[in-house]
Formats: C-alpha cells, structure tokens, sequence
C-alpha cells in the first residue's frame, strides 16, 4: 500500500479512491459484522460470518465423554469471507507500518521495491502460519503418527485444524485483489498469480476432500522452507553481501520437494488403498476411491516436478551469471598481472632493495 497522500482529493469511487482507502472500507465491513453480534435480530447471520460453523458432537457410550469435531458445508464461503477481510486489514498494517518505513531506508528501486513488499508480506505469512501448524503437530502428535495421515478415513476436523484450514484459504484468496490494491507490475502479475491459485487449489483440495492431515504435515515444512527464501531475500535487499541463506533454502528445497513425494505416495499408494472404502459419498466425506486418489496423486507429482524444474532454471541462472561476472575479473586480474611483469623486466633493484623504474 502507497503512501497516503492527504492533500490530494480523489474522485470517489475513482481507482485510485478504492486502491487508497480499500483497507478502510476492509475495517468498516469487519466491524459492521461484529457490531451485529450487539443486535439479537442480526446475531444469528453475523455469527455465520465470524464462527466457525457444523460443530458436530459425539459421546461416547462408555463414560458418556464427549468430542467436538466440525464438519464442512457452504456457511464456510461466508467465513473464509470474513477472514479474508480480516486479511486485507493485516496486510495493508504491516505495509504501512513496518515495510514502508524500512523501504524509505532503503532506497531500493522500482524493482527490489516490489519484490521486498512481496516478501516481507510472505515472511510474515509464512512464520506465523509455521508456528500454528507445527503447534498443532505437537498438540495432536500427527507426526509421531504416520498411520493418523490414512487411518480413519474420512477424517473428523477438530477445531484448530478446520480453523487453520479457514484461514490459509482466505488469506491465499485475499491476494488476488492485493494484485490489484498493490498496484503489481503487469511482468510480476503472471509469476504471482500462478502460485497464488495452486496454494488456493490445493489447500481447498486436501480441505473438501478431507486429506487435511496430510496437508498439514505437508503444509509445515513447505512454509518454513519458503519462509527462509523470502527472509533471505530481504536480507539480500539490505546488503548484497548476506547470501547464505540461499544455500541453506537450496537444500531444504529439494529435502522437501522429497518428503512430500513419499509421504503423497505413501498415502494415496498405499495406506488409502488399504482401508478403501468403495461407498463413495459426498454427505460423509468419503472420496477414497481409485480416480480421486489418481487424481491427487498426479496433482501432487505434476506441482512438485514443476517446482523442481523452476528451481533448476533459477539455479542454473544464478551460475551462469556468476560466471558472467566472474570473467571481467579474470581479465582485470590478468591484465594486472601482466603489467607486474613488465615492469620487472623494466626495472632495476638498488642495493637497498627499492625498485626504480627505467624510464
């Protein structure tokens, strides 16, 4: 978000109007929903938006305990909105408050400009949403538990994981008008758009299709390893000179890219086509059968080839243009060398060692 120019008057409704003061009328819509939870008439529509909703309860008969799980219908459209609101009015926070001041340092151009906002806004992404999912790892022991990803299929939703889900899919939904309220260059809007609508795909994916344990597990480790690249690079922004974040990135790129091959394959290859269940049913969340679980095994295979293949490109672009810079050094030094040459053949050596020069 632009700095804001109070002096100049805006046409209402204009675009500049709406790029201007769209994290406003994020925080009027926030609070018009939360001001109906005030009103009894309005409370049961502004509570669709603001809880999370099909709460189910089952008690079991032995000592009567219950269990709170939440299951998934359309009333979550009307949440994710809510919480994509929510988004809009964080991003447009942590531009104006924290990357706006450190750019002001800076004096990055038009083009480190854009790619730090992008960062810095991931950065924070990243690490808060990291920190969450590793903390329901914990809670909930999936890791020490690789049965949990295939056992008990279809899955119940407990609270933080629904949640988490709702979340991650508004906020990857709120950037694609940030596309626009960024004011993104057209040559950085393909780039952008692309993984903005893969993480939407395929969070929403393992969400209705209930593989939400896996894509928790997968879902950790990718952010932190994308939570490295993007912090190294605001480094890098600061001094050219810090780069050795890259390196660490590089190799836990590939780690990871492998990590979530097998555990995909290992999930739809194997546990799920253990316990399937051919009942097909969208009412229970049963969609373990041979073509989904192709489908989303290829999905799966075909984004991680595809990453793979960008990262090569990136990282065979990198050397060649070291090597680029590398050869202007090698002349440099050469010549340099040269020169020394000649002029010790030029030369001549006094008796207290000092070269003085024939001329």
């Amino acid at each position: 978000m632009g700095l804001r120019r109070k002096n100049k008057r805006l046409v209402v409704l204009s675009h500049e109007f709406v790029i201007q003061n769209h994290a406003d009328t994020a925080s009027c819509l926030v609070m018009s929903f939360l001001l109906g939870l005030m009103f009894e008439v309005l409370a049961k529509y502004a509570i669709i938006f603001i809880a999370v909703q099909y709460n189910v309860t089952y008690t079991t008969g032995d000592n009567g305990e219950q269990f709170h799980f939440y299951d998934y219908g359309p009333k979550d459209i009307a949440t994710v909105f809510f919480y994509m609101l929510v988004a809009i009015n964080l991003h447009a926070v942590i531009q104006e408050y924290v990357l706006d001041k450190i750019n002001r340092r800076l004096h990055l151009s038009k083009t480190k400009h854009s790619k730090f906002n992008e960062s810095g806004q991931l950065a924070f992404f990243y690490l808060f949403s990291f920190i969450w999912g590793a903390s329901i790892l914990n809670a909930e022991e999936f890791v020490m538990n690789p049965i949990s990803l295939w056992k008990d299929y279809p899955h119940s939703r407990i609270f933080q994981v629904k949640f988490f889900y709702i979340c991650q899919i508004a906020y990857w939904l709120h950037a694609l008008p940030e596309l626009y309220f960024q004011k993104i260059r057209k040559e950085d809007i393909p780039r952008q758009l692309c993984y903005i609508c893969l993480y939407i795909a395929h969070i929403s994916g393992a969400y209705i299709l209930n593989l939400q344990h896996l894509g928790l597990i997968l879902m950790v480790p990718h952010y932190l390893v994308e939570l490295i690249f993007h912090a190294s690079r605001l480094f890098y922004f600061s001094d050219e000179n810090k780069q050795k974040g890259f390196t660490i990135w590089a190799l836990l790129f590939v780690m990871v890219r492998l990590l979530t091959l097998t555990l995909s394959v290992l999930t739809f290859g194997f546990g799920l086509a253990r316990v399937e269940n051919p009942d097909f049913s969208i009412a229970d969340g049963n969609f373990n059968v041979l073509p989904v679980r192709i489908g989303c095994l290829g999905a799966v295979c075909l984004t991680q080839a595809w990453m793979m293949w960008k990262f090569i490109n990136f990282q065979l672009k990198k050397w060649r243009e070291h090597v680029k810079n590398q050869i202007p050094k090698k002349k440099i030094t050469n010549t340099k060398n040269k020169r020394t040459k000649k002029d010790l053949n030029r030369g001549q050596w006094t008796t207290n060692g000092e070269r003085l020069l024939i001329i």
